[in-house]
């Protein structure tokens, strides 16, 4: 086990420039979401925002991750930063437009892809790491933020 890669080697471009390293977030629970500006599931950056907001203290990082994968993004950063803002008052981290699927896949989702073979099928899949730096579950755009599923998911993951 020594050799397993864990989610802290991965990490995507800021929205910001530099860089979000999910090193510096090591023993937090991630919940990764791609996300897409203009797609109907894009309502769910207000749960995505209340969740990190309220559990933040308690060891949770939510990331979005848009894309333009499914054709519903801004190509530019600068855009979809203003957007989430201004319409969501995002606060949680957002990494730079990247791909999520495909040859071109960011890293972490190539590594997803290789340890649960698994890759979004749409906009709002969401991946949940576990304080150990492993998959702890995988989630669809159906799945919301604030449902059942992901909040228990989250609370088992908090507590181990």
């Amino acid at each position: 086990m020594a050799d397993e890669t864990l989610a802290w080697s991965f990490g995507f471009p800021s929205i910001e420039g530099g860089r979000l390293d999910f090193a510096a977030l090591k023993g937090r629970v991630l919940l990764v979401t791609n996300t897409a500006s203009f797609c109907g599931y894009t309502y769910q950056y207000e749960a995505m925002e209340k969740l990190h907001t309220a559990r933040q203290a308690e060891g949770l990082t939510v990331i979005g991750v848009p894309s333009q994968d499914f054709n519903q993004e801004s190509a530019e950063n600068a855009t979809v930063k203003t957007f989430c803002e201004t319409r969501f008052g995002i606060d949680f981290p957002l990494a730079g437009v990247s791909h999520v699927k495909g040859p071109q896949a960011a890293p972490f989702y190539a590594w997803v892809k290789q340890m649960r073979g698994w890759v979004p099928s749409w906009n709002f899949n969401k991946v949940l790491i576990g304080r150990d730096g492993r998959i702890a579950a995988t989630f669809g755009s159906g799945d919301e933020p604030d449902g059942p599923a992901i909040t228990e998911a989250i609370a088992a993951a908090l507590a181990s």
